[in-house]
């Protein structure tokens, strides 16, 4: 449909629908439309989209973990033993076994006392910030902290502040302003998702002691990447004993579905008493949990993928800016292209996808107005000749849109 073209709303739409239809085309013309693009197979290096096979390098499928076997034969374990759904809330009907034990397992490998596994990183994050601040209390959170945190700390009641992006200067500043508050709560992302940099921990620890601050990590993009065994940003650091809640991801680089908070018993004890979207979300899917499971245990077993993660985006990150492509600074496999206008980047999209290359062009809300970018993600499972071919495909693609020489 082109909402664009809509000059005399359609005498069959109702009000409700005109203004609908309205405001879809004022978003169309300033290219910040979006539409779903369907995907035949399952996530890979390469996918299949109307019959034709493209290199995919916008998934979050870092290891290569999504379609692989061994998730595919627990899933299919746990689907025979005890089905499909879990029912009703854990409280209500009862924890399946896959999910008690995803999260021994989960409290191990993040070297904690426990963990709490929720239905997505947006519920885990929604729910762990308005249990920890209300009224009274004040959240501190890095200007482009994701969407999820962003809402947590907006639907908490407490007063929100933000700092600028990474930078604990700001943070310091506002935590000053912040003593009368009953609970002072720190919330980052460890990996910024759109940019692929990393927060300043060890400044963050360090303000969390000075202000009797509580600090609340989103490892989101750092679990099974960064880290001794993938196990994230903190544990890179050597600060997972510094952090009071550790967000992570079973989506991502373990290729499943759901979100875990980690930390003390008494942290996982409160937030099944008080993490409303824990309380009133029927549990985990237990085939998911049983694939999550096996991925941390493939995660333990198989250190070479992190390795050929890491060289594939280094690899990847080098030649694009010696092709004259302008990259953010970044720490990990998330490779932002910059382009700045928003028509650009949906063209650039355009034009890699014609010659088999599927990556999306972010714009904003997702990132701030005039850094419309193109987020590139290498996985474990790419060979060098595949991303000689992306090389390729953007060169060509740059020097027809004029965005190279």
């Amino acid at each position: 449909m082109n909402f664009l073209g809509l000059r005399t709303l359609n005498d069959t739409m109702n009000r409700f629908e005109q203004e609908l239809a309205a405001a879809l085309a004022e978003l169309e013309g300033r290219s910040l439309l979006r539409h779903l693009r369907n995907v035949d197979s399952a996530q890979g290096a390469r996918v299949l989209i109307g019959g034709r096979s493209m290199l995919m390098l916008c998934s979050n499928n870092y290891l290569g973990l999504a379609g692989h076997p061994r998730l595919r034969d627990a899933a299919r374990h746990a689907l025979e033993r005890y089905g499909v759904g879990a029912g009703a809330s854990r409280l209500i009907a009862g924890s399946l076994d896959p999910l008690s034990r995803l999260e021994r397992r989960l409290a191990r490998f993040q070297g904690t006392e426990a963990a709490l596994v929720f239905g997505s990183g947006y519920l885990a994050n929604l729910g762990t910030i308005t249990a920890l601040a209300g009224k009274g209390d004040v959240v501190l959170g890095d200007e482009l902290n994701h969407a999820s945190l962003i809402d947590g700390c907006r639907l908490s009641r407490a007063e929100v502040r933000v700092f600028r992006h990474r930078d604990c200067g700001h943070l310091q500043v506002l935590l000053e302003q912040s003593r009368q508050a009953r609970r002072r709560l720190i919330v980052t992302d460890a990996v910024f998702s759109m940019d692929g940099d990393c927060a300043r921990l060890a400044e963050m620890v360090e303000l969390k002691h000075r202000f009797d601050a509580v600090l609340m990590v989103d490892e989101a993009h750092a679990i099974g990447v960064l880290g001794p065994g993938g196990a994230g940003l903190a544990a890179d650091l050597d600060l997972g004993q510094e952090v009071d809640v550790r967000i992570g991801t079973l989506s991502k680089a373990l290729g499943s579905y759901g979100a875990y908070a980690a930390g003390s018993h008494m942290l996982a004890e409160f937030l099944i008493n008080r993490a409303r979207s824990f309380i009133y979300t029927t549990g985990l899917a237990p085939a998911l949990a049983a694939a999550a499971e096996q991925a941390l245990a493939i995660l333990e077993e198989e250190p070479e993928r992190r390795r050929l993660l890491l060289d594939n985006a280094e690899y990847l990150r080098d030649k694009l800016g010696r092709a004259g492509f302008r990259i953010a600074p970044t720490q990990t496999p998330i490779i932002p292209v910059m382009l700045g206008d928003e028509r650009q980047a949906l063209a650039m999209a355009a034009a890699l996808f014609e010659r088999g290359v599927y990556v999306t062009a972010i714009r904003p809300p997702t990132v701030p107005p005039g850094t419309a970018r193109l987020r590139v993600t290498p996985t474990a499972e790419h060979t060098h000749a595949d991303l000689d071919e992306v090389l390729t495909a953007f060169v060509e693609s740059g020097r027809e849109l004029r965005l190279i020489g």
